[in-house]
């Protein structure tokens, strides 16, 4: 937390509020355009649940021409694997929602009305399972209490980032331009140094990946191919 001093506009008195900062380093710690070192390095892969990423889940006909095209799931499983053997952690990030969408933060509106309506993510169904390519192995993180689309606010992701001591976060997964570059965003306002997994995510439309992966993700990331990732673990 940190204590701000608000004057009045007629600079007569002034109070003290104490509010959070949110930031995980300070400004002068802050790891922006560090060295990508292995052991501080985490893979934070966003929501590879059979939702998305299998046949049968309810939102995979809308990210498979996406998939299909940039390769995104063998591509996640590849950087996965080189990263574990150079010494990186693995957090996976899924999402999931009680059958009756009580636990949904914001259920009247946008993707997560969506997410109710649709029963989507449902916990203890199929859907809301990973996927068979990337479930968690010996060594891997589980985020818990994903419920929103950033992968930070009211869960362990913060916590499990600092507790081993990590600088870099490099992020891939459902979608492009919404989970993913929700938790992006947040990264780089926490101060990490953030790293974007271009070709190991997926939107619902050609035109949404490359405005995030060709846009967006520039301004708050180091946006790279997997292939360019992992020669700079070597």
């Amino acid at each position: 937390t940190e204590t701000k001093t608000i004057a009045t506009p007629n600079n007569q008195t002034t109070m003290s509020n104490t509010v959070p900062t949110s930031r995980t380093f300070s400004p002068s710690d802050a790891k922006g355009g560090c060295e990508i070192v292995p052991a501080k390095t985490a893979l934070v892969m966003i929501e590879f649940q059979n939702e998305f990423a299998k046949e049968g889940g309810k939102l995979h006909p809308a990210v498979k021409p996406v998939m299909e095209s940039n390769g995104m799931l063998a591509n996640s499983v590849a950087v996965c694997e080189a990263a574990r053997a150079k010494g990186c952690k693995v957090i996976m990030a899924p999402i999931s929602f009680a059958d009756d969408a009580s636990d949904n933060p914001n259920k009247g509106l946008g993707i997560l009305a969506g997410c109710a309506g649709d029963k989507l993510f449902t916990a203890g169904t199929w859907n809301a399972d990973f996927c068979d390519e990337m479930k968690p192995k010996e060594g891997d993180l589980v985020v818990t209490g994903k419920k929103g689309l950033d992968a930070f606010p009211g869960t362990d992701l913060e916590s499990l980032l600092t507790s081993n001591g990590i600088e870099t976060v490099v992020l891939g997964g459902f979608l492009t331009n919404c989970c993913v570059e929700s938790t992006m965003r947040t990264a780089y306002e926490k101060g990490f140094n953030v790293v974007t997994l271009t070709d190991c995510t997926a939107a619902t439309s050609e035109a949404g990946q490359a405005g995030a992966t060709e846009g967006t993700y520039g301004m708050f990331s180091q946006p790279m191919k997997k292939d360019e990732f992992i020669a700079k673990l070597e």
